[in-house]
């Protein structure tokens, strides 16, 4: 049977509702890292899987979404402009992620195994994911 994910546990439930706690208290402003590990009382990988934890729940419960920027740290809930600006970072670095990852990778198999059908379809795929994201990116 495999293992389910430490972030789908008991504790890291526990530790998300101490961080929703912890940053529903803190609304409008958001809490840096170290800031949420302080005001949480809880270890930072505590806090990460708390984190991640909490972002599957919001998903499944339909609560206001969780996100970060370098200005305001974690915030809950946050204004419309704010998450349409932390959707094109993600969005913006995803791309560059994929780009470096065709160009580092996929293109020097390509040329090193042209006809090898594996590579003709993730070539195909990831064209097709680069230039959706490029889309949204530039949106």
């Amino acid at each position: 049977m495999p293992r389910a994910s430490r972030r789908r546990g008991d504790a890291a439930r526990r530790h998300a509702d101490t961080i929703r706690f912890v940053l529903f208290e803190a609304r409008p402003v958001g809490l840096e890292f170290h800031q949420l590990v302080r005001a949480a009382d809880l270890s930072p990988h505590q806090v990460r899987d708390g984190l991640a934890a909490l972002r599957d729940q919001a998903a499944e419960k339909g609560w206001p979404p969780l996100i970060w920027t370098r200005a305001t740290g974690y915030q809950l809930g946050a204004e419309r402009a704010a998450l349409e600006a932390y959707e094109r970072a993600v969005v913006s670095e995803k791309l560059t992620q994929f780009r470096r990852f065709i160009t580092g990778t996929v293109a020097p198999h390509t040329a090193a195994h042209p006809g090898d059908k594996w590579v003709k379809r993730i070539v195909a795929q990831l064209n097709s994911i680069e230039s959706t994201l490029d889309l949204i990116a530039s949106a």
